[in-house]
């Protein structure tokens, strides 16, 4: 059947019949094509240990799909190299030109679709580019995409001076499409490579990712732009009422962005930070376009907005040290050995985690009170994210076993109560609590 169909086209003269150097440049592209697939698998199999152990070290955690993944990158892209320089160095013939065409679309395709889906874009959208790739590549091997364009240039309308057709609309999606995971790509690389650079604090490596994310967004639009053929100076009389709108719509939105990144420069806010702003305590977890992640104690996630941070008092803990001293208040009676309680609670000190022996906790006695002998414990943490009133607790919850076993009296108030005299019932004395008043005779 097919020996028919092809019999009948070289008569009718669609194609030519090839010679027999044709076929021995097709079974020699074959090998070669083969040989490019046998050392893409070799490599592959030498070098994605080394590439995943990479990856793991700079992503801190272990991935079997990762290491697939990678494995199968580094074997077509291995395999669509080799198959390129094998076509730069003769000209093919028709038949070697299939195999290695056909060959070449089918790595390339199936990279893309592995790089687009390495990145954490949606799986549809590497089938997709996928799929346009070895579209495009075999349309290029066999005469072009003129007919395709040209038939989708014929579905649609004129408008004035511009034709809207199927073609121009495939033609937009493709390059939102191609644009958006270029976008997407080259930030998570830019971002991987600040993020793991040594000679970078974590504010600078913050602020370095987000210049960087806004500078590929920029090129990315300009770039759509100049590929679709946009001239911006045909709109530039809605423009100015267009971008007044946005700058009123967005005026909040740019605040928040410039509050962000001049709390990255001047470093007063970090990732990290334990801060007080207004109602909100807790440590700095991201600091995004809009907003501050500032996580509390009760897990609770607060998005505050830049500006507000500029604008408002902030309590940073950690700003220029992370070491904060807490101040616990106790008070004995006056019955009780003063040096003991004081040995007593430099031992609960001593002996409460978290506490730091550097500087060194100092007990103090503050005052004469109306009801006790009043003392103060002064110890320092170099953790607040860790909570302020869990170690509190544990100190007093010290303090109070040791004082019980040392017989140490924590007083609270008391008020006796002496009646004189009681209306109409003549004078009284005071009786023991919980009997009625006596009365004397």
């Amino acid at each position: 059947m097919n020996a028919a169909i092809s019999g009948l086209l070289m008569r009718w003269g669609w194609i030519d019949r090839p010679d027999d150097l044709q076929y021995v440049e097709g079974v020699i592209a074959a090998l070669i094509a083969t040989a490019a697939l046998l050392i893409g698998w070799s490599v592959s199999r030498l070098t994605y240990l080394r590439l995943a152990a990479i990856w793991e070290r700079r992503a801190g955690h272990e991935s079997q799909l990762a290491r697939r993944r990678i494995r199968d990158m580094v074997r077509r892209f291995t395999t669509a190299m080799l198959i390129g320089m094998a076509l730069n160095l003769y000209e093919w013939s028709l038949i070697a030109s299939v195999i290695f065409g056909i060959t070449l679309a089918i790595a390339l395709a199936l990279f893309v679709n592995d790089l687009v889906r390495g990145v954490r874009m949606p799986d549809w959208l590497g089938t997709f580019l996928g799929l346009a790739t070895l579209i495009s590549i075999l349309a290029s091997m066999f005469g072009g995409l003129d007919p395709i364009t040209t038939a989708m240039d014929r579905v649609g309308f004129n408008l004035g001076e511009k034709r809207f057709s199927l073609l121009l609309v495939v033609t937009i999606a493709i390059t939102i499409l191609v644009l958006y995971t270029a976008a997407r790509v080259v930030n998570r690389i830019a971002g991987h490579i600040i993020g793991s650079s040594d000679g970078l604090d974590p504010t600078q490596k913050l602020l370095g990712q987000k210049i960087a994310s806004v500078g590929v967004i920029v090129l990315a639009f300009f770039i759509g732009i100049d590929t679709l053929g946009i001239d911006l100076t045909a709109l530039s009389f809605f423009s100015g009422a267009f971008g007044l709108a946005i700058g009123f719509g967005l005026q909040k939105t740019i605040g928040n962005l410039f509050a962000g990144i001049i709390l990255l420069l001047d470093r007063s806010i970090k990732p990290g930070d334990v801060i007080a702003v207004q109602d909100s305590f807790g440590w700095v977890n991201k600091i995004g376009v809009r907003a501050v992640s500032v996580i509390t104690r009760d897990g609770k996630e607060h998005l505050i907005p830049n500006e507000d941070l500029m604008t408002h008092p902030v309590e940073n803990w950690s700003y220029s040290d992370r070491n904060v001293r807490m101040r616990i208040p106790i008070g004995v009676g006056y019955g009780s050995d003063m040096q003991l309680v004081q040995e007593l609670l430099y031992r609960a000190v001593d002996e409460t985690p978290r506490v730091l022996k550097e500087p060194a906790p100092r007990i103090w006695m503050t005052e004469f009170g109306d009801n006790s002998v009043n003392w103060e414990i002064r110890a320092w943490i170099g953790d607040p994210e860790g909570g302020m009133g869990n170690i509190r607790g544990d100190v007093l919850m010290r303090v109070w076993v040791l004082f019980k076993e040392h017989d140490i009296e924590i007083p609270f108030p008391q008020r006796d109560l002496y009646i004189k005299e009681m209306p109409g019932m003549g004078p009284a004395v005071a009786a023991p609590e919980g009997d009625a008043p006596l009365r004397s005779a």
